[in-house]
């Protein structure tokens, strides 16, 4: 649930900070990339503190070596949310967190079987809220770095 929090409260606070004054912040795209930056830079470092344990445990028994998927995930998350604050990358970077949060997704439905996490609704439901914002960071759109756009030149006579 802390992840949810981190992405609620870090949206509205970054786009206020844009509001006032920020204008790398100002456009709804870029401060959502920032605040799923926090979210996964928060789960990323969970990968490597007390509650390690807890993820490896969450590796379906099928898979090979838990601890090192742990690891690679932890790391993943962290190069995702630096890419995110990349201009450059950000669009790459949200897809691939995207698809990361895919590919993890069968480790949370077997913690929920196996107890050892939310119940499976609640989960899946909290995914689907993190997939929607990854899938909408990944929008191409025109003034996605929360720079204005350049006037576009007239193809008039001129007069």
């Amino acid at each position: 649930m802390e992840p949810l929090i981190a992405l609620l409260v870090a949206w509205p606070v970054l786009r206020l900070i844009g509001y006032f004054g920020v204008r790398r912040l100002a456009h709804w795209q870029t401060s959502l990339r920032g605040a799923i930056a926090v979210m996964f830079t928060m789960t990323a470092i969970v990968h490597f503190v007390a509650k390690r344990d807890e993820l490896i445990a969450m590796v379906p028994p099928g898979l090979p070596a838990p601890e090192l998927l742990v690891t690679v995930t932890g790391v993943l998350e962290f190069a995702g949310a630096i890419g995110l604050l990349i201009p450059r990358f950000a669009r790459s970077a949200a897809i691939c967190l995207t698809v990361l949060l895919l590919v993890m997704f069968p480790a949370n439905v077997y913690a929920a079987q196996a107890g050892l996490e939310m119940a499976l609704l609640p989960r899946t439901i909290l995914q689907l809220i993190f997939l929607a914002a990854t899938i909408a960071a990944s929008w191409k759109t025109s003034s996605a770095a929360g720079e204005p756009t350049a006037p576009k030149a007239s193809r008039g006579v001129p007069g």
